[in-house]
């Protein structure tokens, strides 16, 4: 089995493109996990006998064909790491330099050698207090961790955790790709034409990326249940922060209430911003979803005004509506 992990190298706060990126992995295979804002797993078995046969063409190879499309086809570069199970493709990602692919092979030999080498934070799933409290007991790289004892692990972390870090410091992979993630989450992305300082622009590009979230939601007849805000500054540096909302939701005045109390949360003082992005998580369909309910009169308008303003946009168009008109 061979598992590519990619990490596509796109621009500040161009998220939204994530999944035409994903259209190219799904020429190779269908079985494609998105893994936002900027990667994805892909299960390559059938294709890798495909092309094996046919064309002689091996993983470095399929992944380097897979790089020239996302460079020709939407002018983006990845980096990808390959292997024969999810864990060993996240790994060797870490490792892969800008614009290559790093291969681990199946061999058994070469696979416990790649591993003894890894940082024990390298492990999915490895946070910084696990990390800092293996390698206050030594166990600062993965073939430590291998050699302990299982007993030892535990004691250390928890039962659970012991054992998981037991069978992957061991190269036992139970990972999985899980096709069409990329369903449960959708992105709006507010980039500024210079760094800007202004906090009431800031907040007008939240309003506007809200409102487009949520008449897209509503448009798929989805709620998500977890708004994510990502702030990019000058330095290329980000902040990410998110919320699960009270009740999943769909009307954009929750999701814009909600993304400005985060944004206020960050107690940003002059920062140049570059660019803001939002993500819905945690999408399900609308129908099966619960509300609260409410015998605001105001509430009510606002929500008769959202199924207006969807048919208009569903007319006219997405700059139909300004942005701002649905808030009471």
């Amino acid at each position: 089995m061979t598992i590519l992990c990619v990490r596509f190298q796109l621009p500040p706060t161009s998220e939204a493109a994530l999944p035409g990126l994903l259209g190219t992995l799904e020429e190779f295979t269908p079985v494609v996990e998105a893994l936002p804002p900027d990667g994805a797993l892909a299960d390559l078995r059938g294709a890798e006998r495909y092309f094996k046969r046919y064309f002689e063409r091996d993983v470095g190879e399929l992944a380097s064909l897979i790089r020239v499309r996302a460079l020709a086809w939407h002018g983006v570069d990845c980096v990808i790491g390959a292997g024969p199970g999810p864990m060993f493709a996240r790994m060797a990602l870490r490792e892969a330099a800008p614009g290559t692919t790093r291969v681990v092979p199946e061999d058994p030999c070469a696979l416990a050698e790649f591993l003894a080498e890894q940082p024990v934070r390298a492990l999915p799933g490895v946070g910084a207090a696990t990390a800092r409290t293996l390698c206050e007991y030594g166990l600062d790289s993965v073939g430590k961790v291998a050699a302990a004892p299982l007993s030892t692990l535990q004691r250390l972390t928890s039962a659970r955790t012991g054992r998981e870090l037991h069978e992957m410091a061991q190269g036992i992979d139970r990972g999985r790709v899980v096709p069409n993630a990329v369903s449960r989450s959708l992105a709006a992305e507010r980039p500024f034409p210079r760094d800007e300082l202004d906090r009431d622009l800031h907040r007008r590009a939240l309003l506007s990326a809200a409102e487009e979230l949520g008449s897209r939601l509503r448009a798929l007849e989805k709620v998500c249940r977890t708004l994510t805000l990502t702030v990019r500054y000058a330095d290329r540096s980000t902040t990410t922060r998110s919320r699960t909302l009270p009740e999943p939701t769909a009307h954009s005045s929750a999701l814009t209430d909600a993304a400005y109390r985060m944004y206020e949360a960050l107690g940003l003082q002059r920062a140049r911003v570059r660019g803001i992005a939002l993500r819905a998580e945690g999408l399900d369909p609308a129908e099966q979803a619960s509300y609260q309910l409410t015998f605001d009169p105001v509430d009510e308008k606002v929500r008769r005004v959202e199924e207006v303003a969807d048919r208009v946009r569903a007319k006219f168009g997405p700059r139909a509506v300004m942005p701002g008109s649905l808030v009471a």
